[in-house]
């Protein structure tokens, strides 16, 4: 696994314990806890949670192309979306085709 360092490098002088808990909690234990639930099915849950606030940012595109890096297919990153969009909201849902789209366009 990757030493997450994204918390300290854009917020470590400013906000030093938030960057703490984002690197070392979130992605240092609780992203670590694979035997539990696999990468692949985090990434499935996270975007799907993000997608469900609305929160198709930067942050949802860091965790698109999380969930590629982690074997989601294109396929399978279309039905997801398609499916919580039932639950979560049409627009966010086509909020969040377009960043996906471009997350797997890429190679």
């Amino acid at each position: 696994m990757v030493k997450q360092t994204a918390g300290r490098d854009q917020l470590g002088a400013f906000a030093p314990k938030f960057a703490e808990l984002n690197d070392d909690v979130l992605f240092g234990e609780v992203w670590s806890r694979e035997e539990q639930l696999s990468l692949r099915d985090r990434s499935i849950v996270t975007v799907t949670a993000l997608l469900a606030q609305g929160l198709v940012d930067s942050s949802f595109q860091y965790h698109v192309l999380n969930a590629k890096n982690n074997g989601v297919t294109a396929e399978e990153m279309a039905e997801i979306i398609t499916h919580a969009a039932f639950y979560a909201g049409w627009p966010k849902a086509w909020a969040a085709f377009r960043i996906a789209k471009e997350v797997y366009a890429e190679k």
